[in-house]
């Protein structure tokens, strides 16, 4: 497996840059721990061919946009076209109704390259430890149920990352 670590760090700088004070709900950390904890769900299936670069660049970038108000077009500029159409596949589309949000997104992750696949499985993965400790019983069986969705339209991307996604499903309380 080869990747381009300096690629790796001008994206982590830029992501942590973004996402500035931000910090991992529930936990205090800074958010840069989730992105490099998807990351690193990416680059452990990276035992599979695909592009590695492009895939880390992604899971570092994937919440700049719906989270710390990075512009599409700044990506387009930073990264180029396809990170920047990848990252926003992986960005929920606010104007869709929130019932209908999973599924439009799942269209628009399925229409871009495997690796953005990955992204969103190493994502959810990564989202399923331990549920912030004021969530209501609903509110985690909700989550769990959507891991499922995520997992059954996506989890054909990569048998690794879908075995894990299952696994943390499976003990995800």
């Amino acid at each position: 497996m080869s990747w381009n670590q300096d690629l790796f760090k001008r994206t982590l700088d830029f992501a942590a840059k973004a996402h500035g004070p931000q910090q991992v709900p529930g936990s205090g950390a800074p958010y840069v721990v989730h992105l490099v904890k998807v990351a690193t769900e990416v680059l452990r299936a990276a035992a599979g061919s695909f592009d590695v670069d492009f895939a880390m660049q992604c899971a570092l970038l994937h919440d700049c946009v719906e989270d710390a108000g990075v512009k599409v077009e700044t990506l387009h500029l930073e990264f180029g076209s396809r990170v920047a159409n990848g990252v926003h596949a992986l960005t929920k589309d606010d104007a869709v109704s929130k019932p209908e949000r999973m599924a439009d997104s799942l269209r628009r992750i399925k229409a871009q390259p495997r690796e953005v696949w990955l992204v969103k499985l190493a994502d959810r993965i990564t989202n399923l430890e331990p549920a912030p400790a004021h969530w209501p019983a609903e509110k985690r069986a909700a989550y769990r149920a959507e891991a499922q969705v995520i997992h059954d339209a996506l989890g054909e991307a990569h048998a690794g990352l879908a075995a894990r996604i299952s696994e943390k499903i499976s003990t995800y309380r």
